[in-house]
């Protein structure tokens, strides 16, 4: 009897201790959705409501332009302890404006902008204003982002590269239209977690691309522009991305907040001070994004043309573009953020021959959203990204991918690495790309004819709805449906105005003076875990349900024989998948390959030593940031007289990568003739050539052979010598 009485007292005081921890979470949670409503109305007073974590001066104001736009330019002053290097070439981190406001590249320390001030390179920072200017368009924004780069030139003329620009998300599709517009003003152009092939995707996954033809186009996107008097409100982009993840929206990122409320708020309040600042858009921006963009994918396949008649082909840019993607990314998947090359080129030598550098690096996990906030994200991938920015820019014509694996004690020369992680470039093929998945010629099909569909609905919509609204919303109405949309309405009503939630503020001060605790092995508590992974499993089931259903639909209707013919898309009417030919760039491109004829014995002891390392590496076809410090260092001894730009070195490089990929054998036949004759000049120049080879090894059997037979034809007697560890060389 005593040990049943004990029994029930046990289980008495668990459920007692449970419930008062429960009780007190309750109103700690509550006082946090109160915290977040005031953030949310200070936000919404301010005239630029960033999140940014770093101070900044204003550079250039965008509505002070012939076209004005609400864009900004924003110089980062260095925090305390930070030394830049004036020969680095500046950064531009440039924020997406796809319906939060500005802020996320660099919110914390360990961020886009944290890492380029850390490695030692100017920092700059493109934002914008909540509200549109008057006639705002897409391009007028493109084209004051170039004025924004030539700034930044400008401003830092000795710099040995051109700006290098970071594009998040939509940003990084702005930043590509102003590229293929002024191909001469960026450096390197870093894209993360930014889409460019809308209708890439594979079967079963990345649900986001149908909802355009699932909802018949973008007459919707016009009626919500007419709607609020000519202004599109980004909070509806916000409901669209968390429509994506219902378990995430409805339950999980509440219930991560309601069980770690005691560590958890900060970080909490801190995110949704982003997330909960929706900014606007003018409805012509939001129709010409859906219409050529989201539903027509016009971008990657040249469609898209300037008010002045100028066609945007993603082939101009002459930059290195770097792009970032994830699996775990469901906004905007690999497919969509590397099919663009599949569109551009059918040939892997099209890319060499159009002189465009590629590089892509893919993480396993991190979510949309993670690719621009996640700390470790920060610290690793755009860490060693953008250290190694220099090594990319120099990089010859191709398609690479970045490999960034941790140092072991095993490691050749860790000297010659840069922190905790090794970055290494491996060359690949289009079938890599391929690989990763994508649509067949039915469902290109599919996405046509949904296009279609689109512009005849949107005339439809233009020619019987849109005169009746058009210009007849008053603006106190357009703004009172803005403030009742259910994505500004769940944090303005947690606010103190609320009557409601006055009490809470002193109740949960009064929790924290006596806070409870519960045993983390309360079996009440382990009870409700198992009822919100429950509540989360019927959630995500939900969500994949309804998405099946979605695809389902898409392919259905779309793939329709009788729907394609009403359209015009016929089984033998083509489908544009693919830039169109260029008869233009084909003649440029000829002309190249003539210039180069005459190349191939112009030059001198530095041309043929560069030849001679592409030559050797190029069976291995990797690139490691060794070989290149040692490079550098090989540079920084060089009399000042005598030392090669970093640009020449760079147009150097990709000449004799163009020479060796063009003709293999006559490259190295034509070698003797840049030699010289002097032996001492070629003893130095066949020892720098080993130091670079053993800065990371030669792997193959055929990059043995081709350096015996290079150091046949330096004809001296040259013992390679092992490098020494030299701590300044990352300086």
């Amino acid at each position: 009897m005593a040990e049943s009485a004990m029994t029930d007292l046990t289980g008495l005081n668990h459920f007692q201790n449970y419930w008062v921890d429960a009780w007190q979470r309750y109103i700690l949670s509550l006082d946090t959705l109160r915290q977040r409503a005031n953030i949310y109305r200070e936000q919404a007073t301010k005239t630029v409501p960033h999140v940014l974590g770093f101070k900044g001066e204003l550079v250039r104001d965008g509505r002070t332009l012939e076209r004005p736009v609400n864009y900004a330019l924003v110089r980062i002053i260095p925090p305390e302890g930070i030394k830049l290097d004036a020969a680095k070439a500046p950064i531009i981190v440039v924020d997406p404006r796809a319906g939060h406001g500005p802020g996320i590249g660099g919110m914390k320390k360990d961020s886009q902008i944290g890492m380029a001030l850390a490695a030692g390179h100017p920092c700059y920072f493109v934002g914008f204003l909540p509200k549109p200017m008057p006639g705002q368009t897409v391009e007028d924004v493109c084209r004051a982002e170039a004025v924004f780069v030539e700034d930044v030139a400008a401003l830092h003329p000795e710099a040995e590269g051109k700006p290098v620009v970071i594009g998040n998300c939509q940003a990084g599709w702005q930043i590509m239209m102003m590229a293929a517009l002024r191909p001469e003003l960026p450096g390197p152009i870093m894209l993360a977690g930014s889409p460019l092939s809308y209708w890439a995707g594979v079967r079963g996954k990345n649900p986001m691309r149908y909802t355009g033809g699932v909802l018949g186009g973008t007459w919707m996107t016009a009626l919500a522009g007419d709607l609020g008097n000519g202004i599109f409100d980004g909070a509806n982009l916000v409901a669209n991305f968390e429509s994506l993840n219902p378990a995430n929206t409805y339950w999980t990122k509440s219930y991560n907040v309601y069980s770690k409320v005691d560590t958890e708020a900060e970080r909490f309040l801190d995110f949704e001070t982003w997330w909960g600042s929706p900014v606007l858009l003018n409805a012509q921006e939001m129709q010409w994004i859906a219409d050529n963009l989201f539903v027509g994918n016009k971008l990657s396949t040249g469609q898209l043309c300037t008010s002045d008649g100028v066609r945007i082909d993603l082939r101009n840019i002459r930059s290195p573009i770097i792009v970032f993607c994830s699996w775990g990314d469901n906004i905007t998947p690999p497919q969509q953020a590397l099919g663009w090359i599949l569109d551009l080129y059918d040939h892997d030598s099209e890319i060499i021959t159009n002189g465009q550098t590629i590089v892509y690096t893919m993480h396993q996990s991190i979510g949309h959203l993670g690719i621009f906030v996640s700390g470790k994200v920060a610290t690793k991938e755009h860490g060693e990204l953008v250290s190694c920015m220099d090594m990319i820019d120099a990089l010859p014509p191709g398609l690479y991918e970045a490999a960034i694996t941790e140092v072991n004690e095993d490691m050749l020369n860790p000297n010659l690495i840069a922190g905790r992680y090794l970055f290494r470039l491996e060359t690949r093929t289009l079938d890599h790309i391929r690989a990763l998945g994508g649509n067949d010629a039915a469902d290109e099909r599919r996405f046509a004819t949904a296009a279609r569909v689109s512009e005849i609905n949107h005339g439809l919509y233009e020619t019987y709805v849109a005169p009746v609204l058009r210009g007849h919303i008053p603006e106190p109405v357009a703004e009172a449906s803005r403030a009742a949309h259910p994505n500004r309405m769940r944090f303005a009503m947690f606010g103190d105005e609320n009557p409601i939630m006055q009490p809470v503020k002193e109740l949960a001060e009064s929790v924290r003076a006596h806070r409870q605790p519960v045993n983390p092995d309360n079996p009440w508590l382990a009870a409700e875990r198992m009822a919100s992974d429950w509540i989360t499993t019927c959630l995500q089931a939900y969500g994949e349900v309804r998405d099946a259903m979605t695809e389902a639909m898409f392919l259905t209707a779309y793939g329709s024989p009788l729907l394609q013919a009403l359209v015009g898309l016929g089984q033998q009417a083509p489908v544009l998948r693919h830039v169109e030919r260029d008869l233009t760039r084909e003649a440029a491109v000829e002309r190249v390959k003539a210039r180069l004829e005459h190349r191939f014995s112009a030059g001198h002891l530095p041309e043929a030593t560069l030849r001679t390392l592409v030559y050797i590496r190029r069976p291995d076809g990797i690139v490691d940031e060794r070989g290149y410090t040692a490079m550098k260092m090989i540079r920084a001894a060089q009399p000042p007289a005598r030392r090669m730009s970093l640009a020449r070195f760079k147009e150097v490089l990709r000449e004799q990568f163009l020479l060796v990929y063009l003709d293999e054998e006559r490259a190295i036949e034509t070698l003797p003739a840049l030699l010289g004759d002097d032996p001492v000049q070629r003893k130095a120049a066949l020892d720098a050539l080993h130091r670079v080879l053993e800065a990371s090894g030669i792997g193959s059997d055929e990059g043995k052979r081709r350096l015996a037979r290079i150091e046949a034809l330096f004809d001296v007697k040259a013992k390679p010598r092992k490098l020494e560890p030299v701590e300044a060389a990352h300086d």
